[in-house]
């Protein structure tokens, strides 16, 4: 009898252990898991390492190459592909196929104490960071303020920038939006129409998530359909006209060109030439990305007698068209590896879904009329461009923490993609190799964040769950920094001491 019922105990022991990891496991699933297919992405890919010049932004757009898209049908009479991502025919994704919020409810009754939150951030020592820096801390649930240090004060923010552009363009297109690259036909002249589509790729791969779309799709559809008129041989053009005004930022260095494309409505691979970034870039992306497409009809029997600048009429019969991952992949990507060529694009893109045209002003008007809505803007934000390469961009910590608590409310649903896009703390994206320091190991898998860094300019905004189960944004912005070791540990640290943090008063 002794025997059956140690095994018996054993057998109920194994039982409940099994239950308790299931649990376990579904609930960090829940709560960090959500980009796992896109760390993948980005590993290998991302370099902290910036330009030569010492002027130049230290944070990199690092990425991997690019993967095409998954055809699929149109259910019109112009052949279409899209990236599926599981989301069936062309892409078209169901709203019940839409992943389930990442963010664990609070318990009830958990409200943190200010002052305790407040002592903990000002424990942490600054020693060897020096300047200034604008911080705050704001609990999700509650609203209220858990810290604040010049928090309404505007500082240069980086690429903390790019929450603000993904929040202002999910705003306004919703997070299943895609952007199209066609063509168009007039008699034996076809143009391929640039939809500012900033993932549009080279080549067809499925071996990357999220797929892409690429003009080895489109040539593939384009010389169906001219094969099927019985065309062989045609003159191809190119417009990239959806987006207007220069295409470089004028409040950019000329130095900054291993680290941005000039922004074009038409480009592959972001226009790098070498696949990477930092790296050199082509000085003609819509020019590029025709000459591709090019080469791509030529192989598949399509004649191509010559390629230049035209303009598409709406009276053009369409040939054929692809169509680019949702914009909710499309802002996880840009958040995660801080993709400053997909947030400029991001940034045009505002201004034409407010019904401005596409230039650099018109996006900056469009900006501020989209956050203003939200209730995001505040008196002294500057907004020069989408990316945060511009040292003229000025922002305040308690900016991105309205956003960031906006994003993360079940309220506004179409911001989901700023909270999924984080990176996790030591795990991946530009965070990878951060939290490595003795204060700050314990954050590592805890705290998401976006980075940013410019020359003795650096930040991170993000949300922690703290200790005691309280969902925290926050947002801590330094500027002036006599250390980027310094500062980044101090960073890192402050974030930390927040996650780590039982300040249930």
């Amino acid at each position: 009898m002794g025997l059956k019922r140690l095994a018996i105990g054993i057998a109920a022991f194994v039982v409940v252990s099994a239950l308790a990891l299931g649990l376990i496991t579904g609930t960090f699933g829940r709560l960090f898991g959500h980009n796992s297919a896109v760390a993948g992405e980005s590993a290998g890919g991302s370099s902290p390492a910036g330009p030569a010049s010492s002027s130049g932004p230290s944070e990199a757009a690092g990425e991997s190459a690019p993967s095409g898209s998954t055809a699929g049908s149109a259910g019109s009479d112009v052949p279409t592909t899209g990236p599926t991502d599981g989301a069936g025919t062309n892409g078209a994704t169901a709203s019940a196929e839409l992943p389930g919020a990442v963010l664990l409810a609070a318990r009830p009754g958990d409200k943190p104490d200010a002052a305790t939150v407040a002592a903990r951030i000002e424990a942490v020592s600054r020693k060897g960071v020096g300047g200034v820096y604008s911080g705050s801390a704001v609990d999700v649930g509650t609203g209220k303020k858990l810290f604040s240090h010049r928090a309404g004060v505007g500082e240069i923010p980086a690429s903390v920038t790019k929450i603000l552009t993904s929040s202002a363009v999910l705003s306004e297109l919703g997070p299943e939006h895609r952007f199209t690259t066609s063509v168009v036909r007039s008699g034996k002249q076809i143009i391929l129409v640039g939809g500012g589509d900033p993932y549009l790729a080279s080549k067809t791969t499925a071996k990357t998530y999220p797929a892409r779309a690429s003009v080895a799709d489109l040539a593939k559809l384009t010389a169906a359909a001219l094969k099927k008129s019985k065309v062989t041989t045609v003159k191809l053009g190119y417009d990239a006209s959806l987006f207007s005004g220069p295409s470089w930022n004028p409040s950019w260095p000329s130095g900054y060109g291993d680290q941005t494309t000039r922004t074009s409505a038409l480009w592959v691979d972001e226009g790098r030439l070498a696949g990477y970034s930092p790296g050199p870039r082509t000085i003609d992306p819509a020019g590029q990305a025709a000459r591709t497409f090019a080469a791509a009809l030529e192989k598949k029997g399509i004649k191509v007698t010559g390629v230049g600048q035209a303009k598409a009429s709406k009276k053009y019969a369409k040939v054929a068209a692809v169509r680019s991952m949702p914009l909710e992949r499309i802002v996880e990507r840009v958040l995660m590896v801080s993709d400053n060529d997909g947030a400029e694009v991001l940034f045009r893109q505002v201004a034409i879904a407010a019904g401005r045209p596409g230039s650099i002003k018109e996006a900056q008007r469009a900006m501020k009329a989209t956050l203003t809505r939200l209730g995001a803007w505040q008196d002294g934000t500057v907004i020069h461009d989408g990316s945060g390469l511009s040292r003229d961009n000025r922002i305040s910590g308690s900016t991105l923490t309205r956003l960031l608590r906006l994003a993360a409310q079940d309220s506004h649903p179409e911001l989901r993609g700023v909270i999924t896009g984080l990176p996790v703390a030591g795990v991946e994206g530009s965070l990878e190799h951060r939290f490595d320091g003795q204060d700050s190991s314990a954050a590592r898998g805890m705290v998401r964040g976006k980075t940013g860094t410019l020359r003795q300019v650096y930040s991170l905004a993000g949300f922690v769950r703290t200790a005691d189960g309280t969902l925290v944004v926050y947002a801590f912005i330094a500027n002036g920094a006599t250390s980027e070791y310094a500062a980044k540990n101090w960073l890192d640290n402050v974030s930390t001491a927040v996650a780590t943090c039982g300040c249930t008063g």
